[in-house]
């Protein structure tokens, strides 16, 4: 397993602006300059390490705009192509939820730390700055983890406690509360929501700061510690999304350089646009229309979603090698799952999948029903009775369905209707997945905006798992489905993506071998004692005592 220590310290972070309320404001003459941001960036996170290496990196990267812009400028194929997209857009604007929260971008850019920080949330070494400076010469040539706490509220400590926990529930990496250790993550409340990029070795910083109090977004920041970089980033993102140059901020062209084969490596694993360190479709729009167009553009709002997916899983098994602790295991697991690091008699699923073979419709609220020649209705209503945006809302009301047919039959899915005012990239307050791809393992296509009525999918597969989201109010979801051609094939189908592939890869952070407690609590329950979770006083007794009966009964 690998082991993440966590020190939770007391003190203030060092840097307490106040966070500004979003304001609708018009461009002015006196507009500053690349310069001037930079420095007034740099100055709010002054105390920060390799602060001055990110602005140094920063200054370069602006006086090599018009190379990397050139690469950004669309080839007539890709203009025509573009065009053609956007003629199915649906502009969702009108349908936006303004009022629940901010995305990372917006926090730092209110924050005024975006113009300091690599691709809006990223510090880097002097040694990373240099392979990316790198990385850019070369496509234009050639075409255990350690943790600790520091804030001044419990909003940061809460949201990183459970982002850790998603993070480890799937994995075998274990997050642990550390004051002396010698290479430690220190979580703080600075100004925005950033991180470094993998262990850079000693003490590093991972600021939750004000805005930045969701899961979805801890969970970003988290993954980037791990040693993810954006997805937006990979070195095959023009395979999936189109960056469009017209409607992008002033000065973010250059944060659109892409990686390498060499500095990229995805173990095989395809682009998702439903990756939780994907940014959203329109985050850093200047005029509220996408910059990041997906090539199948009804995945325009999956884009930016608050949820760790199954591939962002099964990449960092691989790259820590929790998949070596169940390889002699003779565990089959259906629809793409592999077997768990921590139970390998039982198997991590897709979304949308579950049971202990990846085989069965995931427990809890939903239903299995069955397509017919008619349409039928799927209504779904899901969120909390009565929401007060002052409370923490961290937690996703879900519910999951599966339409299924006769073996070897396909089905048309149709959204018909959704609740207003709830439309967001990535749909991070409240949403609907429906999984009709070949690819199992992929998100599905999300929606969150009535925008979308009339949108119709058609099933690969006999089965399409929906999924259904809040953490808000009360979201309704209507979907019409019926069968699209009837069945006659009876083998039991299973994901049809290719197999990821195995290297030894330099590990972001080391990594060590326990063997796995085995008692009657959940799987997590090894990782939430290590966060002192039985003695959180911000949890109730009898949450601790459900979750881990174990370890926290009295």
């Amino acid at each position: 397993m690998s082991i993440l220590l966590v020190a939770f310290l007391t003190g203030l972070a060092s840097a307490e602006t106040q966070h500004e309320p979003h304001l609708e404001v018009t461009q002015v003459p006196t507009q500053k300059s690349f310069n001037e941001k930079l420095t007034e960036g740099s100055e709010l996170l002054k105390n920060v390490p390799n602060v001055d290496d990110t602005k140094e990196f920063l200054e370069k990267l602006h006086s090599m705009e018009n190379e990397i812009r050139k690469e950004l400028i669309l080839s007539p194929e890709r203009k025509d192509e573009l065009v053609l997209g956007m003629k199915d857009y649906v502009d969702v604007r009108e349908d936006q939820a303004n009022s629940l929260g901010e995305t990372i971008l917006e926090v730092n850019k209110h924050s005024k730390v975006d113009t300091a920080l690599f691709q809006g949330d990223i510090i880097l070494t002097k040694q990373q700055a240099a392979e990316i400076i790198e990385d850019i010469h070369e496509n234009h040539d050639n075409r255990t983890k350690r943790q600790a706490f520091r804030g001044k509220t419990n909003a940061a400590r809460r949201v990183f406690v459970k982002a850790a926990a998603l993070w480890a529930w799937d994995t075998c990496i274990n997050f642990g509360e550390s004051y002396p250790a010698a290479d430690k993550i220190l979580v703080i409340e600075s100004v925005g929501c950033w991180s470094h990029i993998g262990r850079i070795g000693g003490t590093q910083a991972l600021s939750l700061g004000a805005g930045c109090e969701s899961v979805g977004t801890a969970a970003h920041e988290i993954g980037h510690a791990l040693g993810l970089f954006h997805t937006q980033s990979r070195y095959d993102r023009d395979d999936f999304i189109t960056i469009d140059l017209f409607n992008l901020q002033v000065g973010w062209d250059t944060q659109f350089v892409k990686q390498t084969q060499e500095t990229n490596y995805n173990y095989n694993i395809t682009y998702d646009y439903g990756s939780v360190m994907h940014y959203g479709a329109a985050s850093v729009a200047a005029n509220g229309q996408p910059c990041m167009v997906p090539r199948d553009i009804k995945y325009t709002q999956t884009l930016g979603s608050p949820f760790i997916s199954f591939y962002e899983k099964l990449m960092i098994n691989l790259h820590y090698n929790c998949t070596d602790i169940c390889k002699d295991s003779k565990t089959s697991c259906y629809n793409g799952g592999f077997p768990h690091p921590r139970q390998c008699s039982r198997c991590i699923c897709p979304s949308g999948y579950g049971g202990e073979l990846c085989d069965e419709k995931p427990s809890g609220c939903g239903t299995i029903v069955e397509a017919t020649d008619s349409y039928q209705i799927l209504n779904d209503t899901i969120g909390r009775w009565n929401f007060n945006p002052q409370d923490d809302n961290d937690e996703f009301y879900k519910c999951f369905y599966w339409i299924q047919g006769p073996p070897g039959s396909t089905i048309e899915v149709v959204f018909d209707n959704y609740t207003e005012n709830l439309a967001y990239d990535g749909c991070v307050f409240a949403g609907v997945e429906i999984k009709t791809l070949a690819d199992k393992r992929l998100t599905g296509y999300r929606f969150c905006s009535s925008k979308y009525s009339g949108t119709t999918l058609i099933s690969t597969h006999n089965i399409v798992p929906i999924i259904t989201w809040s953490r808000v109010y009360r979201a309704n979801t209507i979907l019409r489905y019926r069968l699209s051609s009837p069945g006659t094939n009876t083998k039991k189908s299973t994901s049809k993506a290719a197999e990821p592939e195995r290297r030894t890869t330099l590990s972001v952070i080391q990594s060590s071998t326990n063997p796995v407690t085995h008692c009657n609590d959940r799987i997590l329950c090894e990782i939430l004692v290590n966060l002192n979770m039985c003695h959180r006083a911000e949890l109730s007794d009898e949450l601790k005592e459900r979750v881990c009966p174990g370890f926290c009964r009295k």
